[in-house]
């Protein structure tokens, strides 16, 4: 699904205008990447939780040469799927 895809499809579902539909994702991704930055969790009820994660330094290994490399600690961003989204793909 395409960014323009979604816009349509919320705007069906909702019933907004397809410039106020791309309003509200702009605003909801706005507001996911502020509180993120911050080092909050974002919860969306029923899809899931995005939430800032720290990874320890390891070593790893180059494919190409096999060769040992040392992988630095770094925070990414994770996202925990709700269990109702999970049940739903497993009924399929």
């Amino acid at each position: 699904m395409t960014k323009t895809q979604l816009i349509e499809a919320i705007s069906k579902a909702s019933g907004l205008d397809k410039k106020s539909s791309k309003a509200a994702l702009e605003g909801l991704t706005a507001v996911i990447e502020t509180t993120i930055k911050k080092g909050g969790d974002v919860p969306l009820t029923g899809l899931g939780k995005f939430r800032v994660a720290k990874r320890k330094a390891r070593m790893g290994r180059n494919p190409a040469t096999g060769e040992p490399i040392k992988i630095p600690a770094k925070t990414v961003v994770k996202f925990s799927v709700a269990k109702n989204l999970k049940d739903l793909v497993k009924k399929r």
